[in-house]
């Protein structure tokens, strides 16, 4: 009997070993060498790469000031948010992720970010929000869509996270402590559950932290040992600083970004273009993201192609 049962659990360790499909990917084949650096670096503080980008900001604070005179609340964050979903589609390759040592290809463009539970407060406790940029959303789509989720946290109504971490808080240490290992198992052999991935907020692209919403400046900050997110954006507060332009020191009001990236998922090369495209979004909002006009004739799409810059 005992012969039969170690035979069948076996049988199950290969097959869930063997098992490349999952819910939020698609397994890519790369060079030799990338499939060997999970190996080499198998948790991704392991193989971080820190990024500092300096964002001339009048522009952005420009089309802010612009949107709010039309209604619309729209702020730095939901800004950051476009420009990474925009970076993203330009270059598909950063919108990948590890899990059991395999390289895999986002469905989606998930993006979360922090948002503090009462506005304004700096001891207010912080959540993770998250959300899906669909590929014919335009910037207002995806500034409604925070708003409504910015709601549900400061409503005081318990989310879903909010009910699974009291639940899984409630387990003896070592039981909470077998309890994510398992979890963590599951992931790794492509077995967790699609509803458990897709409420999570730290199974996405990319992770957004506007500090610059409570006065602070940015800092590095560190990737997960859980979920499957290779890259995190923290932004500060748009203050002024001494630039160089044409080989003269010029003030100007400047959004000051740190990323952390994990290498495994793709080169430096590409790291640099995605956040060069981003930066190119902040610095000439009103053409990259437009919706500022009444007749709907600047509805830019977040997945569009890069366009020539021009004035606001």
């Amino acid at each position: 009997m005992l012969g039969w049962l170690l035979a069948a659990v076996s049988l199950l360790w290969v097959l869930a070993e063997r098992k490349t499909t999952r819910p939020d990917g698609t397994l890519v084949k790369t060079h030799p060498y990338r499939q060997m650096l999970p190996y080499l670096a198998p948790k991704p503080n392991s193989a971080i790469t820190y990024y500092d980008e300096y964002v001339q900001a009048e522009a952005l604070l420009a089309y802010i000031e612009a949107s709010r005179e039309l209604g619309k609340d729209v702020d730095v964050t939901d800004c950051l948010l476009a420009a990474i979903a925009v970076a993203l589609d330009e270059v598909p390759r950063l919108n990948r992720f590890l899990v059991g040592r395999r390289l895999y290809q986002r469905h989606a463009r998930k993006l979360s970010f922090s948002a503090l539970r009462r506005k304004k407060d700096r001891g207010a406790e912080v959540s993770g929000v998250h959300l899906t940029v669909d590929d014919g959303w335009v910037f207002d789509d995806l500034h409604h869509a925070v708003q409504r989720l910015i709601a549900v946290e400061r409503s005081g109504r318990r989310t879903y996270t909010d009910s699974e971490l009291r639940l899984t808080l409630a387990l003896p240490r070592p039981l909470l402590a077998l309890t994510v290992a398992v979890l963590k198992w599951l992931d790794a052999h492509n077995l967790l559950p699609a509803s458990f991935i897709d409420r999570d907020p730290l199974f996405c692209s990319a992770f957004l932290a506007n500090l610059g919403s409570i006065d602070m400046r940015p800092g590095y900050h560190h990737l997960y040992e859980w979920g499957n997110c290779p890259v995190f954006v923290v932004a500060g507060k748009i203050a002024p600083m001494p630039m160089v332009e044409d080989g003269a020191v010029v003030v100007r009001q400047v959004l000051h970004l740190r990323l952390s990236f994990d290498e495994r998922i793709d080169d430096g090369l590409n790291a640099s273009d995605a956040v060069n495209a981003a930066k190119a979004v902040l610095e000439h909002p009103f053409a990259r993201l437009g919706c500022l006009r009444a007749d709907g004739s600047d509805r830019v799409p977040l997945h569009a192609p890069p366009q020539l810059p021009h004035a606001g």
